[in-house]
């Protein structure tokens, strides 16, 4: 059954997988997600890591406490979901085959 595998290839193409992983993986983690909440009076980004980078909170939510709690709670499970969302389609492009090669469909 096994007696037709290079395992030259093998492990050249492991190696591929590797450096297409390593190169996704970087890729995601330099892009930056904004989430908006209240029509934009609260801003929050987001890098690939998941981790909240920046927060912009308009002036007229500083009086009102709960409002702002609300707003910016929505508005960083947003950013977080759009960072789960960026590392399945990372995933996906990785096991996609013909994205590892470099070839297009």
């Amino acid at each position: 059954m096994f007696d037709k595998i290079n395992l030259n290839d093998l492990g050249k193409t492991f190696e591929e997988i590797q450096k297409k992983a390593k190169e996704i993986q970087e890729e995601s983690e330099n892009k930056i997600f904004i989430a908006k909440s209240g029509g934009g009076v609260v801003k929050v980004s987001v890098n690939g890591k998941g981790e909240v980078i920046d927060i912009e909170i308009d002036d007229s939510l500083l009086e009102d406490k709960e409002s702002l709690s609300i707003l910016l709670i929505s508005a960083i499970n947003d950013a977080l979901k759009m960072t789960e969302e960026e590392k399945r389609r990372a995933a996906m492009d990785l096991i996609n085959p013909t994205n590892l090669f470099g070839q297009q469909e």
